[in-house]
């Protein structure tokens, strides 16, 4: 698996924990990596045989197996990017099942980040995608 591959699994482990991958999710999962410069120059048939070799590897590993194959391949700054892409994921509906927040926390723990860095990191997004304005 290289850097491209890895990052992307993240996110597709993100959308793919609570046991379902509907469209809107996977629209969101394109969203956040087309702009990236890892995938920017991807041709739209490119980004589909990245998703599919994913998703192949998601069936045959489930997501601890995906997760676990991507993280010894990205440095450090992109396994806390990594996270606060699977985090947005998560939190972009607004509702976080307790399977996406056992994710979430089981990532954060595997990063080997610099102590509180995976915390904080995941405080920020909770932050930006909470609705303050409502209470």
């Amino acid at each position: 698996m290289d850097r491209k591959e890895a990052f992307a699994a993240v996110a597709l482990a993100a959308v793919a924990c609570d046991g379902t991958l509907g469209r809107d999710e996977a629209h969101a999962l394109r969203r956040q990596l087309e702009f990236r410069s890892l995938y920017s120059a991807s041709s739209e048939a490119d980004m589909g045989d990245l998703f599919d070799l994913l998703l192949r590897r998601l069936r045959e590993h489930g997501v601890d197996g995906l997760v676990s194959e991507a993280l010894p391949v990205l440095t450090g700054i992109q396994k806390e990017s990594a996270l606060a892409v699977a985090a947005q994921l998560v939190h972009a509906d607004r509702k976080v099942m307790a399977a996406e927040a056992e994710f979430l926390q089981k990532l954060a723990n595997q990063l080997d980040l610099a102590d509180g860095q995976a915390q904080a990191i995941l405080r920020a997004i909770e932050a930006l995608n909470r609705d303050s304005l409502d209470e």
